[in-house]
């Protein structure tokens, strides 16, 4: 199914970057609960060097809906190897977004703007002053140009870039890209184009985006001089006649103005605002300016990064060496990487005490996952992995009042609904399992829980303090324990293989202050 352009979803509102959202559980790669727990409103602004609204809104996009097919991925990363080995392609690019970049907030007061009453003066962007011939003007040519500059480039071999030039070069040829250019003309059965009109006989007025009407002034003097040859009598009355004259020169401005703003501005912007073949342009000229960021992201992070292997196989797998956070990675010297490997094990269990760096390091893996499945290089030294169709993270959540379940039911109805949607191909990340009351049956729904995951095949990590759990799981010689390491008493982030048995409560009660000698000191001062 093709994705609605970013056109199509701004038409009732200004253009914002962020306008998509997340796709229901069984329907997208990320819903919006994983959304909301990988914290990809950070991961972009950690990501995000685009240059226009446009560029920033795709790139939004990408993230919020990754792509599913090993082929778009690998052709987008194409593109950007591309880009980085010819410095003139990626040059050109960088000017036209650029120059895009200076005139698209003309285009879209163009499109979306409101129309001010006589002399009301512009207090917000989306307001237009008099009766729109600049904008009409500044609006059409950032499209124009955006062509023009396309066509002038070096052409492109990667076939995602192909495609793209394709686009803003196919513009050319539209109905829409021959109103912009002008002229249009008004008649009775609509706008027409210059191309419609050759083919046509109705009459028709010509729209030029200009207060002034040359035609209308020889008109009017052709006018003058027919009464003044045929009837000279009445320049007799000249005061009389310019008395009667002067007030139609004052109403000149609102008569041809509204005119114009009513019956061709507003309807032709309509037009524009409408148009599937802009709404591609516009997306094409995102997608330039998002494969811009990924490499300015790449030159940015101040640690290794790579363009990941995107490989084909009936289950998820990934392999990372040197693996750093994206967005707690970048510009960080002293942030830690580490190895992950989940292959034909298809689980990992990680123990370890709190603030170790547990749900670091699986945010980690998930982020990762992500920007691999929109085209983006990744921070690691080497990166290989398939693609993912679902990428599930559950977090503790805070039961409603009113679902009668409880915090046990909540979660275990989330781990519900990912286990029914999830493949042999997802990606499933649980933050702590859904837990009952006793410890007997903590264990035995968690491991019932565990088990399902297992059988479906899908890679499955669990975080997780229930280290009998995880010797359960290793008697069966079934997942990979791992641990976070720590050396004197405190987190070195890295992961390391094993099974934490060591609660480190006391060491972040004391950190705290909440330590049991903390609670005597406080009663003992209390007295």
């Amino acid at each position: 199914m093709m994705k609605q352009t970013l056109l199509q979803s701004w038409q009732d509102t200004w253009p914002v970057v962020k306008a998509t959202e997340p796709l229901p559980i069984a329907e997208g790669v990320i819903d919006q609960t994983a959304f909301n727990a990988i914290e990809v409103d950070d991961v972009f602004e950690t990501v995000n060097y685009a240059g226009t609204t446009i560029g920033q809104a795709v790139l939004y996009r990408s993230l919020t809906q990754p792509l599913e097919s090993h082929e778009a991925i690998q052709a987008k990363q194409d593109a950007v190897t591309e880009l980085k080995n010819k410095p003139a392609l990626k040059s050109a690019i960088e000017a036209l977004v650029t120059h895009a970049a200076g005139q698209e907030a003309d285009f879209y007061r163009l499109l979306f703007g409101k129309f001010l009453s006589a002399f009301e003066p512009v207090r917000e962007d989306n307001e237009i002053e008099g009766y729109g011939y600049v904008r009409y003007i500044r609006g059409v040519r950032f499209m124009r140009d955006l062509v023009a500059q396309v066509q002038a480039s070096e052409q492109p071999q990667s076939p995602y870039l192909q495609s793209l030039f394709g686009t803003i070069k196919a513009f050319a040829d539209t109905r829409t890209y021959s109103l912009m250019v002008g002229p249009a003309y008004i008649t009775e059965n609509g706008i027409q184009c210059k191309e419609e009109r050759c083919h046509s006989w109705l009459p028709a007025l010509i729209f030029k985006p200009r207060i002034f009407k040359p035609a209308l002034f020889v008109l009017a003097f052709a006018a003058f001089w027919l009464l003044k040859h045929f009837v000279p009598d009445l320049f007799d009355a000249i005061p009389s006649v310019a008395i009667f004259f002067s007030p139609l020169l004052l109403l000149y401005f609102p008569i041809v103005g509204g005119f114009d703003r009513d019956h061709c501005i507003n309807p032709l912007r309509h037009e524009f605002r409408k148009s599937a073949a802009v709404g591609e342009t516009l997306d094409a000229l995102g997608q330039l300016d998002e494969l811009l960021a990924f490499i300015k992201f790449a030159e940015a992070f101040g640690h290794s990064t790579v363009l990941p292997t995107v490989i084909d196989s009936p289950h998820h797998r990934i392999n990372l060496t040197d693996a750093r956070n994206p967005v707690l990675g970048k510009q960080n010297d002293a942030y830690v990487g580490n190895d992950f490997v989940l292959d034909d094990d298809k689980l990992v269990l990680v123990t370890g005490p709190n603030s170790g760096g547990k749900t670091a390091f699986c945010k980690t893996i998930t982020q990762i996952q992500l920007l691999a499945q929109i085209g983006c290089f990744v921070p690691a030294q080497s990166a290989m992995l398939t693609v993912a169709d679902k990428i599930f993270y559950q977090v503790p959540e805070i039961s409603h009042l009113n679902d009668g379940e409880g915090r046990f039911g909540t979660e275990l109805k989330r781990t519900k609904d990912i286990f029914l949607a999830s493949t042999a191909k997802s990606l499933v990340v649980l933050d702590e399992l859904s837990e009952g009351t006793t410890f007997e049956e903590k264990m035995e729904s968690s491991s019932n829980v565990l088990n399902g995951f297992y059988r479906k095949g899908n890679s499955t990590i669990l975080i997780t303090h229930n280290h009998q759990l995880v010797d359960l799981f290793a008697g069966q010689g079934v997942g990979v324990p791992k641990q976070v390491e720590f050396a004197n008493d405190a987190p070195t982030y890295r992961v390391i293989p094993g099974i934490s048995r060591v609660s480190h409560a006391d060491r972040v009660a004391k950190k705290i202050g909440f330590s049991k000698e903390d609670i005597d000191h406080y009663l003992a001062d209390s007295k």
